[in-house]
């Protein structure tokens, strides 16, 4: 094939926009095995060549970085209400998953609560707070 130059070119532009748009660390491989096939095609290679090149380069770049960005992808952010898990609460409405009822005070601030257990968790009584679901700290009771 004469313009097989194009073919790559378009191939690696296709793939860079579509990273561009996606930002999920996919197509970024594709378009690095296709400006290497590109090269080898402005260098003179056999179309088997660069196919073979295309496909090297790409399942190399994949392997090779792919669990990396997995990794810093998988990182969770943590927000300024994350400090709040782990804490003790005071309950100052009775908690009740059943009524949708439950407002504890966490280091000063006054969240919407539930149980992690389904229990009933009588106002004045202190908690742990395990997670955050949406606006509601989710806790148990603290035995004693």
């Amino acid at each position: 094939m004469e313009h097989t130059w194009i073919i790559w070119l378009a191939l690696m532009i296709a793939c860079l926009v579509l990273e561009s748009l996606s930002l999920q660390l996919f197509s970024i491989w594709f378009a690095l095995g296709a400006l290497v096939a590109l090269l080898a095609d402005l260098f003179g290679a056999e179309i088997w060549l660069q196919i073979v090149l295309f496909l090297a380069v790409t399942v190399a770049a994949l392997l090779a970085t792919r669990p990396l960005a997995k990794k810093l992808r998988g990182k969770k952010e943590p927000t300024n209400a994350d400090r709040y898990v782990g804490r003790e609460a005071l309950v100052l409405e009775d908690i009740d998953n059943t009524k949708g009822t439950g407002q504890i005070k966490v280091e000063g601030q006054l969240w919407s609560a539930r149980t992690a257990d389904g229990s009933v968790v009588p106002a004045g009584e202190t908690v742990r707070t395990l997670e955050i679901q949406g606006a509601k700290l989710i806790v148990e009771q603290i035995a004693g």
